[in-house]
C-alpha cells in the first residue's frame, strides 16, 4: 500500500527532534518535495511485492505441559522434503531466532509474537536438501541478549541435569533437546557465546564457527559483526556433520567469503590429533568468578591429550582479559543501533533483509517497549548514554582494538594449532526467581561470558566439548583455533572425547543416539 505521506505537525515533530528551526513557509516547501519523493517509495513496494515470497503451508503446533516439561520446546513441527543426503531422518530443531517458512517465529520475545516468516532461512534449507527432519523451533533467551535461560518467554528453560538451574543461553532449548535426546541436532546462535554456554552446561558439543562460514541469512541479528548459526550435538561427529552441511557461502550475507573449498569436518575430525600443539591459555583462569574446580577440571582435560601425542603447553595471552570491555561497548552501542534503532537490521549492508521481520518488530517494540528484557533496556540507557556524551567514539574505538585482540590469538596461534579455556568460568548456576532484582537478572545473564564473548567479537572459531563433572553438572573446555581453520578444532575435540572415552549424558538417557 502507499507510505503515509506526513503533514506539517509531524514533520515539524521531526525537526524538534533533530534541533532544527525550520520557518513554516520552508516546512511547507519541505512537505512538497517529501510527498514527491515518497513515490519512489510506493515504486520500490510494488517491484518487491512482485518477488515476495509466499508463505508455505506448514503444519505446526504447540507442545503440551506434559510433552514440554522444561520448556524447551516453542513449536513442534514435522518436515521433511526428502529420503536421503548426509542428514536423512536425523531430528534436527532450530533455534527461534532462525525462520523456517510458515511456522511461528517469537525469538523468546513478546515483541516478536505473532511473526511467521515467509521464507526459510539457508540453514533451513541446507538442512532440508541434507534430508534432515525438522521437528520444531526452540525456546531462546529474548531477542538472544542473555547466556541465562531465565529471560525467554514463554518462560525459563530449565537444566534437565538439575531443573533448579539454568540450561545456559541464549540457545536454551536447543541444548536442551539435544542433551535429553528428543533432537538428534540443533542449530543454534551466538553472539558471545549462545552455542557455548548452554554446550558446557549440559554436556554437550557447541560449535562457534569462524564468523562468516556458516550464512546467517534468515536468522534475526542482533549485531552483524557478532552473529554466529552453529551446531549443537552429543558428539563431535555429529556437530562436523551438521557443520558441513549448514557451511559455506549463499550469496547472500556479505559476511561470507566470496570462495571457499568445501572440507570434509567429519573425516578432519577424525584424522587424529597426533603431533598437534595445544596452548593452555593463562588468562583464561582464574577470573574473579572462576570456579577452581571448573579451572582444576579443564586443566585436567587438557592435560589428558598427551596420551594421544598432542602438545600440552602453558601459554600467555594479556590481552584475552581485555576483551569482555571490547564486547561490552561492541554489545551496548552496536545492539542499540542495530536491534533497537535498526529493528534488528539496521542499514548498510549488501545481504537479504526480511523486510516483513523488520516491520514487525519494529511496531511492535515501540508500541511495547517495556516488554523489553533488562538485558536491552540496559543496552538502550548504557548505549544511549556513552553515544549522546561521546558519539560513538568507543565503540569506534573497541573495533580498533579488536585487530589488536585478534592480533594477540593470531601470534598465539602461529605457535600452537588451538589454544584451550575453561568455556564458563563456572558450573550451571541457578535460575533466578521471578522476584528477582534487576543487577541480579543482569547478572546472571553474563557472568559466564568472560572467555567466551572474546571470539564472537574476533570471529575466531571455537567448541566447547565436556571437561569434566562439578557437583554433578557438566563443565565445558573451550577449543579456540585459525580463523577458518574450524577442522583442527573439531581434530581436537573429537581427541577430547576419545579420551574422555565419550562425554557424559543425562541419567536415563546413556543409550540416547
Amino acid at each position: 500500500m502507499p507510505i503515509n505521506r506526513p503533514d506539517l505537525q509531524s514533520l515539524e515533530v521531526i525537526a524538534a527532534g533533530y534541533g532544527l528551526k525550520v520557518p513554516p513557509s520552508e516546512l511547507t516547501q519541505y512537505r512538497d518535495a517529501i510527498h514527491g519523493a515518497l513515490e519512489a517509495w510506493d515504486v520500490v513496494e510494488a517491484a518487491h511485492n512482485e518477488i515476495a515470497p509466499q508463505s508455505p503451508d506448514r503444519a505446526w503446533s504447540r507442545p503440551s505441559e506434559a510433552e514440554n516439561p522444561w520448556g524447551a520446546w516453542y513449536v513442534k513441527t514435522e518436515i521433511q522434503e526428502r529420503e536421503d543426503g548426509p542428514l536423512a531422518g536425523q531430528r534436527v530443531v532450530v533455534k527461534d531466532n532462525t525462520s523456517v517458512a510458515g511456522v511461528p517465529m517469537m525469538n523468546g520475545s513478546r515483541t516478536l509474537e505473532g511473526f511467521t516468516p515467509s521464507y526459510d532461512a539457508t540453514v533451513v534449507s541446507r538442512l532440508l536438501a541434507a534430508g534432515a527432519v525438522i521437528t520444531g523451533k526452540t525456546v531462546c533467551e529474548d531477542l538472544c541478549m542473555s547466556a541465562g535461560s531465565h529471560t525467554s518467554n514463554p518462560g525459563p528453560v530449565r537444566n534437565p541435569w538439575d531443573p533448579s538451574r539454568s540450561s545456559g543461553g541464549s540457545s536454551s532449548g536447543s541444548g536442551v533437546l539435544v542433551a535429553t535426546g528428543e533432537a538428534d541436532l540443533a542449530i543454534s546462535g551466538d553472539q558471545g557465546g549462545s552455542i557455548r554456554i548452554p554446550a558446557a552446561w549440559l554436556g554437550l558439543v557447541g560449535h562457534k564457527p569462524t564468523w562468516g562460514l556458516v550464512p546467517y541469512t534468515g536468522a534475526m541479528p542482533v549485531e552483524n559483526s557478532l552473529d554466529h548459526l552453529g551446531p549443537t550435538a552429543r558428539t563431535v561427529a555429529d556437530a562436523a556433520k551438521l557443520l558441513g552441511v549448514i557451511a559455506g557461502p549463499d550469496g547472500l550475507d556479505p559476511r561470507q567469503p566470496r570462495t571457499w573449498e568445501p572440507v570434509d569436518y567429519v573425516a578432519e575430525s577424525a584424522r587424529g590429533a597426533r603431533g598437534l600443539r595445544v596452548g593452555v591459555v593463562t588468562e583464561g583462569f582464574g577470573h574473579a568468578n572462576s570456579d577452581p574446580r571448573v579451572d582444576e577440571a579443564v586443566r585436567a582435560r587438557a592435560e589428558s591429550l598427551r596420551s594421544a601425542g598432542v602438545s600440552v603447553e602453558e601459554v600467555s595471552i594479556p590481552w584475552h582479559r581485555m576483551a569482555p570491555a571490547l564486547f561490552a561497548v561492541i554489545a551496548f552501542e552496536g545492539g542499540l543501533t542495530q536491534l533497537v534503532e535498526g529493528n534488528a537490521f539496521g542499514t548498510g549492508w549488501k545481504g537479504r533483509y526480511d523486510e516483513d521481520m523488520l516491520a514487525f518488530y519494529g511496531a511492535q517494540w515501540r508500541e511495547s517497549p517495556d516488554q523489553l528484557p533488562a538485558s536491552v533496556k540496559m543496552a538502550m540507557l548504557n548505549g544511549r548514554h556513552t553515544r549522546d556524551v561521546a558519539f560513538g567514539r568507543h565503540y569506534a574505538m573497541a573495533r580498533n582494538l579488536e585487530r589488536t585482540l585478534s592480533a594477540a590469538y593470531d601470534e598465539a596461534l602461529s605457535r600452537y594449532d588451538v589454544l584451550v579455556m575453561p568455556t564458563s568460568p563456572i558450573a550451571a548456576s541457578p535460575l533466578p526467581g521471578s522476584d528477582a532484582s534487576v543487577l541480579e537478572v543482569l547478572a546472571v545473564g553474563s557472568e559466564q561470558l568472560v572467555n567466551t564473548s572474546a571470539f564472537d567479537v574476533t570471529g575466531h572459531p571455537a567448541c566447547s566439548v565436556p571437561a569434566g563433572m562439578v557437583d554433578g553438572l557438566p563443565v565445558g573446555m573451550m577449543v579456540v583455533g585459525k580463523q577458518f581453520d574450524d577442522a583442527t578444532v573439531l581434530r581436537v575435540a573429537r581427541a577430547v572425547e576419545d579420551e574422555a572415552g565419550g562425554f557424559p549424558r543425562l541419567p536415563g538417557h546413556e543409550e540416547t543416539t
